[in-house]
């Protein structure tokens, strides 16, 4: 018995002596793509989401009768949302649309020749001699079983030639994904139709290739646009617009945060002058192209040189963090997206690959991390990996509860009914603090002096009301949960940043 994988690859299924399919009425003609393929599509426009969604709106020309009829579009996407199409067009309406998705192959005929006669011709490998036999298909259930006269047969690959002839095409395959659309028209002629669906399959990326110079601490950007093509449909000399941008779907749960690496230190609150639809901003290539199926192409949409940079070094604790041994810094390479000394644009979300030059100038791949959809002006730092020289040490020196009267103990609330003098009703709080002392030490053992941004995160669980009655050096508030220190480390030295926080837990 055989498996559908030994019917692909174990028999030479062919079609032979088939007559001319009627594909539908009035179909477009197909017309010639750049390539010399052929394509019953139109003037096709794309626009592509970040989420892999994608609009096609393809205008056809059709001659159309008057009243009703049957029209079909070949070449749509295979994966189209049949439920998204519409149609557009002069004094037209859709009375009924099917999409026929079940596509012609060896394995969709046979299935779809159950209870159908076909010819078997096989041919004997020593003579060449070639015999044909009628045979009925009774069931292809992990393997074709046939009825030949009054015997029951098993289609078994045995290496020995074996054809199988259909004698038509089965009314519901088809050679190319096909929307069958009925339509009303109110009037005969020519004229264009205007056909928009969503699909999946399109999708892109952006991906940036980043050469830091430490010399002169700049950075040379460049931005390509990755377009992934992952269905079986070609687009040709399609206008492409790409959205950094993710519409919601009915059944998308709502989002009350999202997850982040850390690369955006700052958000940028300049505009961008790219087009905008809605919210997203708006990417089109700067020339038609044709996207093949299954097909990736980039296409370059930033290259800016000499912008400002700089590397820097990051250490994050969770609360009441601390280690036995030193953790190496993160190393980062900062730089701005400012219309002014930055890239100057927005940059929609992808990945970020960055390049150092060695000692003989080559450029040598240093580290990757992602970015998310950054306004202009952003502050950023893409993190490359860990410091082999650069390490911090953090130590919980002490933790001791602390007397409540250093803090509030009581809150008093003036109350006032109608009719009745105020009065002051005086709440005791029962509470407990505690005072923690941190202690973080920095090594350098670069030849040269490193600054160390040393973070403490873990500073508000749900209070609010965290307090640094103490610090060697002062720090900066990024928000309720962390705070930041820039560090300076000399060569080959130590620095020790102390810290003290008070905190209900």
């Amino acid at each position: 018995m055989i498996g559908r994988a030994d019917m692909r690859h174990g028999l030479a299924m062919v079609l032979a002596f088939l007559p001319a399919a009627a594909i539908g009425q009035s179909a477009p003609e197909p017309v010639s793509a750049p390539s010399g393929e052929r394509t019953a599509q139109g003037d096709v426009a794309i626009t592509i989401y970040s989420n892999g969604v994608a609009l096609v709106q393809d205008v056809r020309q059709l001659s159309l009768p008057s009243g009703v009829s049957r029209q079909e579009f070949p070449d749509v996407s295979s994966q189209i949302r049949p439920e998204t199409v519409r149609l557009s067009g002069g004094d037209v309406g859709i009375v009924e649309q099917n999409y026929d998705y079940d596509l012609l192959s060896p394995n969709a005929l046979i299935e779809k020749a159950v209870g159908q006669t076909v010819t078997l011709l096989r041919t004997n490998p020593a003579t060449g001699a070639e015999t044909r036999e009628r045979a009925q298909v009774l069931a292809v259930n992990g393997g074709v079983v046939l009825k030949i006269g009054d015997r029951i047969e098993i289609l078994r690959d045995d290496g020995l030639p074996v054809r199988v002839i259909f004698d038509s095409i089965p009314p519901n395959l088809r050679a190319r994904p096909t929307l069958s659309i009925t339509l009303d028209s109110k009037r005969s002629g020519a004229r264009p139709l205007t056909l928009s669906y969503l699909t999946g399959g399109l999708s892109w990326r952006a991906d940036y290739v980043a050469l830091y110079d430490e010399a002169k601490s700049t950075i040379d950007m460049q931005g390509w646009i990755t377009l992934n093509n992952g269905g079986e449909t070609r687009f040709a000399n399609a206008d492409v617009v790409l959205v950094a941008g993710e519409p919601s779907g009915a059944n998308q749960q709502g989002r009350y945060g999202r997850g982040s690496n850390g690369a955006l230190i700052k958000p940028g609150t300049e505009s961008s002058d790219r087009a905008r639809l809605g919210d997203f901003y708006l990417y089109p290539l700067g020339h038609r192209t044709t996207v093949a199926a299954n097909q990736q192409k980039q296409v370059s949409f930033l290259s800016v040189g000499g912008v400002a940079a700089r590397k820097v070094y990051q250490f994050r604790n969770d609360w009441l963090g601390a280690s036995d041994d030193p953790t190496s810094a993160e190393t980062a390479y900062s730089f701005s997206s400012s219309r002014e000394g930055g890239l100057g644009d927005a940059l929609p979300a992808g990945t970020v690959r960055v390049y150092v030059r060695d000692a003989k100038g080559q450029p040598q791949f240093i580290g990757e991390n992602a970015i998310d959809h950054t306004p202009m002006g952003s502050t950023l730092a893409i993190k490359t990996g860990d410091a082999f020289d650069v390490k911090v040490k953090p130590e919980v020196v002490k933790r001791d509860k602390i007397a409540s009267d250093e803090w509030d103990r009581t809150v008093r609330y003036r109350i006032t009914k109608e009719g009745q003098a105020p009065r002051v009703v005086t709440v005791e709080r029962q509470r407990e603090y505690y005072r923690t002392t941190m202690r973080y030490t920095i090594t350098n053992a670069k030849p040269e002096a490193v600054t160390v941004d040393v973070t403490q995160a873990g500073l508000d669980t749900y209070w609010g009301d965290t307090r640094v009655p103490s610090e060697s050096l002062p720090g900066e508030q990024k928000s309720l949960d962390e705070r930041v220190w820039h560090v300076p480390v000399p060569a080959n030295g130590t620095t020790v940043l102390t810290v003290s926080f008070d905190t209900r837990y």
